[in-house]
């Protein structure tokens, strides 16, 4: 998620836990997504269009957080 502020997102996990938390559950619903979609795992389509629309829901989050972090560093 959001590979190009891989230094800044170490830095925030380290200081904010709601963010690290955030940033938990959205590699955990990026890999049972991909073990759906790869049939290694079995859903219905609708509730996997749910965990899709966690995920994103928590990556704007995230990357609002990143903003706000930027903005705050002057970076």
């Amino acid at each position: 998620m959001l590979h190009e502020y891989r230094e800044i997102i170490s830095d925030i996990k380290v200081n904010n836990s709601h963010f690290a938390k955030i940033f938990e559950r959205h590699n955990a619903l990026d890999e049972q997504i991909n073990n759906i979609e790869s049939g290694r795992e079995h859903m219905e389509q609708l509730e996997l269009e749910s965990l899709k629309k966690e995920k994103l829901k928590l990556k704007d989050e995230a990357y609002a957080m990143i903003m706000a972090y930027k903005q705050e560093q002057e970076l």
